[in-house]
């Protein structure tokens, strides 16, 4: 049995990671910003395989509350899942900041701020999943998307860096492109589904190595270009 922290796990992949992993018998810390706007997630919790925290990655205290709420036993596997896709059309023009600071502060900062606060509980082994995307890639062909891609490129080399820092310490950090998934922000018409993408991350995860940490994959396993 595994101990599995989720952030960011109110529905999509996240909620799936939650599902998937309490049915093969881990224990899961599912954190969610507003647990009662949750049902699906509600639903889930149990309190013995399943427990609810509130977390949101925007704000320091909330995460170390969040974090401190959960106990203190030791990070197995740790999944940072939560995004904001921001604005999608070209942002040329001057205007809001709202959104690219909220892009910023959720899926750039936000990591840091969650691996900081679990930091004392990961040791040699722990695996740290961090969900990035395909948009954070140079090799993404299209215009748009400014802050999320803004985000998500910073969190990339931010990560890889961390994995340099972490690697004497046997903590594994990776990065994940989920795939184009039937989610709120994926929408209907998507690749695949969350019971896939969730299916392919939990595999990858467990064979994640020291050795390949800091890298960037594809939820069925392939390497990322970026």
């Amino acid at each position: 049995m595994a101990n599995v922290y989720v952030i960011g796990a109110s529905r999509g992949i996240g909620l799936e990671l939650v599902r998937q992993h309490a049915e093969a018998g881990d224990r899961v810390f599912a954190f969610a910003r507003d647990d009662e706007q949750a049902p699906q997630l509600a639903a889930l919790a149990d309190g013995d395989k399943v427990s609810l925290h509130k977390m949101d990655m925007a704000s320091d205290a909330s995460v170390a509350e969040g974090a401190a709420d959960s106990g203190a036993d030791t990070v197995d596997f740790l999944y940072i899942v939560g995004g904001i896709v921001g604005k999608m059309e070209p942002m040329l023009e001057p205007g809001d900041w709202d959104t690219f600071d909220d892009a910023i502060e959720i899926m750039l900062k936000g990591p840091l701020r969650v691996l900081r606060a679990f930091l004392p509980r990961l040791g040699q082994g722990s695996k740290i999943i961090v969900f990035s995307s395909q948009l954070a890639a140079s090799t993404w062909p299209y215009g748009g998307f400014y802050p999320y891609v803004a985000a998500k490129s910073g969190l990339n080399r931010m990560i890889r860096s961390i994995a340099i820092d972490l690697k004497d310490r046997g903590i594994i950090i990776g990065l994940i492109h989920p795939g184009y998934v039937q989610t709120d922000m994926g929408g209907p018409e998507a690749d695949i589904t969350p019971t896939e993408s969730a299916e392919g991350i939990r595999a990858l995860a467990r064979r994640w190595t020291i050795d390949n940490s800091g890298e960037f994959y594809k939820w069925n396993g392939e390497p990322h270009a970026w």
